[in-house]
Parts: structure tokens; sequence; C-alpha cells
């Protein structure tokens, strides 16, 4: 893929998350693979609805320097440049603030991913990263610590979610999965209250859930 057709389907995807509410206003980034040396990453502060081709940046892979585009670059660029770095087995990478997924951030530990569908994409686990300010090399830092071989998900404690794969295609349905298994969590864990605490707030938030998790299994 050259920077050109990177440029289109970063817009694309971009556009297909944010249609879905997993990215919002200019929250989230995402990069993409060129080659052995660059990779593409959405602009900073640029509305995903507002956003065109020529917005996209190129980046150098080992030290960052924009080499196209006139936007400056994501302030998450870092973080993507060390998902690409270290895994050389993905092209792609995105970075959402998908509202159950950021909400399962909030409880500071990994989630075990139980569902064989899910763990074929996203491995054993989604991993945890702890608390860094967003922008930072503090949390690009942190999330490359964390980064290993058969996990493509990671839980930013209090800020969202990065997922990668070996396409911009099989990263978001990687991110699709995850929102789901963080669902299917948080479905579980209402239904084993008590009876009489379900028959409250607690039933109204599993029939929401379910209606959610019904949706997987749609084409």
């Amino acid at each position: 893929m050259n920077f050109d057709q990177a440029c289109r389907e970063v817009v694309r995807i971009c556009l297909y998350l944010a249609d879905r509410g997993f990215l919002a206003g200019t929250g989230g980034n995402v990069a993409c693979r060129i080659d052995g040396e660059h990779f593409a990453v959405t602009p900073s502060a640029v509305d995903y609805y507002a956003m065109k081709p020529e917005d996209i940046c190129l980046l150098r892979l080992h030290d960052l320097t924009r080499v196209a585009g006139e936007r400056p670059p994501s302030v998450e660029h870092r973080l993507h440049g060390n998902v690409l770095r270290v895994r050389q087995d993905c092209a792609a990478s995105i970075h959402t603030h998908q509202p159950i997924a950021s909400a399962y951030t909030l409880l500071g530990r990994a989630l075990e991913i139980r569902d064989p569908r899910h763990r074929a994409l996203l491995g054993p686990e989604a991993a945890f990263v702890g608390y860094a300010p967003s922008g930072t090399s503090w949390l690009a830092a942190k999330l490359e610590k964390a980064l290993q071989p058969h996990i493509n998900a990671y839980l930013l404690r209090n800020h969202g979610i990065v997922c990668c794969g070996p396409s911009l295609e099989e990263t978001v349905t990687r991110v699709e999965a995850l929102e789901m298994a963080c669902a299917r969590y948080f479905r579980d864990a209402v239904e084993q209250r008590t009876e009489t605490e379900r028959e409250g707030s607690g039933s109204v938030v599993l029939a929401l859930l379910d209606e959610l998790l019904k949706m997987e299994s749609v084409p």
C-alpha cells in the first residue's frame, strides 16, 4: 500500500469507527504502516467527519519525523510508532475511547478473554497499561513496555484502548471484538447480582447489554 492509498483507507476506517461510536469528534487516532520505514497517522485536532486524505500525516518510523502532510500528527503518534516498531507482524494500530471498553479500564486490571472467537482475535487477555497523561511520551513508553507478541488489545487506564493487527480491517475487527468482550464481562457481572438487585436498575442494564451482544451475531 502506498501513501495515497493508505490516506484514503485511513479516512474510510475513521468514518466507519465514528459511525459506530468508537471515535467521536477528534478523540482517538488511527495509524497504518506504509513500509519498513514509514507509517501514516491521523492528524491532531481534526474532526473525523471533516477529515480528508490530504490531512493524513506520513512519519518516519525510527525518529517520528514528519515527511508528508501539512497538519501536525496526532498527539499519540509516539504510541503508534512504538506499536509498529515493536510489533513487526502488525501493519495497523487503532486507539479509541469506545464507551464500554473505556469503562472497563477504570477497573485497573487486565481482561481475560474467554470467548474462543474473541481469543482468536485478541489473544488470551486484553493487557492492562497503567495511567499516564494522554499524548505523552510517558504513556507511549508504558504501552511499549506492555506490548507482547500474542496480545493484540491493550487497556489504557482511565483513557481508552489500543488494538493492533496485520491490516486496518483486521484491527477494526479486533476493536469491535474487545468492545463485545467487555460488554460480556459487565453483563455477566450484573447477572451475578442478587435477584432483588436485578429487579431494580440492574435489570435495565442487563437488558441493554443483552441487546448490544445480540448485535454481534447480526451479519
